[in-house]
């Protein structure tokens, strides 16, 4: 599977009878998968399969899905409001002896408020079902846009994550064969702080400084830090390598990564290993900034 990113955007849109529709997609970073949706009224039918269809696609990010609909030319019917029409009927009657019997005509009773009612054509259901098929299509349709960008921005994010690791693998390397940590380094070194403490004839026994130093000497060793920063770098690669949402586990990674670049700058005696651990972290942040933005 290819790497995702959780960023993108992505827009769909069509028409339906004399309706036209359109979607909106946008996705950010996110600890999770949090949908939200934006429909317009009388659409909340269709919130439950949208929300299947994002789901079934994505992992990770916050994701924002809009519609719209807009009718593209307005239809109106006419409609008798029978219950003020028997009023008005009702009052003529009462006022037969008072006022002219003659019949109503249409022009007089639009002229009574409340008689005659406008109102926008309902659609059939036909219709109905037909257009949320389209808009579920453009929806599909959208929501593979998104996955190709978030695709296209995942793949170029792994060239940098690898180009990161690529670092820590070096500084790595350079931190385990730096000349301090040779045996004779190490020994040289031990001997000129025991004879530092015991020049001038002090009472301190040199053969128990010569144990404090190895075991400190011991203590100071990186072999274990180098040995799990080597085994990070093969499972970041292999990581990235499968692809698909692996954010969360190369987060863990880096975390990793900055545990043992922390312990090899405390445990540091020597200026070149020192400056290679600040490196190192260095690149570590970068390569956790970059995971974010990882499904």
């Amino acid at each position: 599977m290819a790497l995702q990113s959780m960023t993108g955007f992505a827009r769909r849109e069509g028409t339906s009878g004399r309706y036209r529709w359109a979607w909106e997609l946008r996705s950010v970073n996110g600890k999770g998968l949090d949908v939200r949706l934006r429909l317009p009224p009388g659409s909340e039918r269709l919130e439950a399969d949208i929300r299947r269809l994002i789901v079934d696609r994505f992992s990770r990010g916050n994701l924002q899905a809009s519609l719209s609909i807009n009718a593209e030319e307005n239809r109106f019917e006419a409609t008798l409001n029978q219950d003020a029409l028997a009023a008005v009927l009702a009052m003529r009657d009462q006022l037969a002896g008072v006022i002219d019997p003659a019949p109503l005509k249409l022009d007089t009773l639009l002229a009574i408020r409340g008689i005659i009612e406008f109102r926008e054509a309902e659609e059939g259901e036909d219709a109905v079902a037909a257009r949320d098929v389209e808009v579920m299509t453009g929806l599909e349709a959208a929501l593979a846009d998104l996955r190709t960008m978030r695709g296209q921005e995942g793949k170029a994010l792994g060239q940098i994550l690898l180009g990161h690791v690529a670092t820590i693998e070096t500084l790595t390397t350079a931190v385990e064969h730096d000349p301090s940590r040779s045996l004779t380094e190490i020994a040289a070194r031990l001997q000129a702080q025991v004879a530092l403490l015991t020049e001038g004839g002090s009472g301190l026994d040199r053969d128990r400084l010569h144990a404090e130093a190895a075991l400190l000497a011991t203590k100071a060793d990186l072999r274990e830090e180098i040995d799990r920063l080597k085994g990070h770098v093969a499972a970041a690669r292999e990581l990235l390598a499968k692809g698909g949402p692996v954010g969360r586990k190369l987060d863990f990674l880096a975390q990793e990564f900055n545990r043992e670049s922390n312990t090899i700058c405390s445990k540091s005696n020597a200026a070149a290993v020192t400056a290679a651990g600040i490196e190192l972290k260095v690149v570590i942040d970068q390569f956790r900034e970059q995971v974010q933005n990882l499904e």
